[in-house]
């Protein structure tokens, strides 16, 4: 597969539709922090190079892209939803809740977005199309998985220096063997996110 690219956005841009934004996010999967959604709206005179998926990415590449996305690009806003958000509302409604945060943080309105996976959020009463592994083919999209990725692990490095013991800025909240280790020692912080496992249960052992 070749790397992202702005064909898509640029066939729209020629239809009149435009601003068109790319949506993403970061962090569903951990045991701490919140979920983190960006959305951006790239120029389409000065896409960045070497957009990619976060995930295939140096961290050294995502820190330079990002930078770059930010001074860029057309428009850039960031959602989050907390660990206590997901708690209460679910991990797939809080991300939808992260990802309509960011929508409204934009300074220009999309008239299209471009969502990363098959489950675009409800009610956003915008026409949303939703892309399979979007962070690999399409550039804006590319560009929101960055932005959510760099902004949540920076989250989290600020949350390590309230909580030491846990090592977030090492896993950034990420089942790791070290971040176990840690919950066995010394329990929940108030970031955890109280309804993943091994919380779930209590009491329950930690595999």
């Amino acid at each position: 597969m070749g790397k992202p690219d702005f064909r898509l956005e640029r066939d729209f841009l020629k239809q009149g539709i435009w601003p068109v934004a790319g949506i993403d996010e970061a962090g569903r999967g951990p045991l701490a922090g919140p979920v983190a959604a960006a959305a951006v709206i790239l120029d389409p005179a000065n896409v960045p190079r070497g957009l990619n998926d976060s995930k295939q990415l140096t961290g050294e590449a995502r820190e330079e892209l990002y930078k770059e996305i930010i001074r860029n690009a057309c428009a850039v806003a960031v959602g989050f939803a907390s660990a206590a958000e997901i708690d209460e509302v679910n991990i797939r409604q809080a991300t939808f809740l992260a990802m309509r945060r960011a929508l409204m943080g934009l300074s220009s309105p999309p008239r299209r977005l471009l969502i990363d996976g098959n489950d675009p959020p409800p009610g956003l009463y915008l026409s949303t199309q939703s892309i399979i592994k979007g962070d690999a083919v399409v550039a804006s999209i590319a560009a929101a998985s960055i932005i959510a990725k760099v902004t949540r692990d920076r989250v989290m490095r600020r949350m390590c220096a309230h909580y030491p013991a846990y090592r977030f800025s090492e896993h950034f909240g990420y089942a790791t063997k070290a971040h176990l280790a840690a919950i066995r020692s010394y329990g929940a912080c108030p970031v955890h996110r109280l309804s993943f496992r091994p919380f779930l249960n209590e009491g329950e052992a930690i595999s």
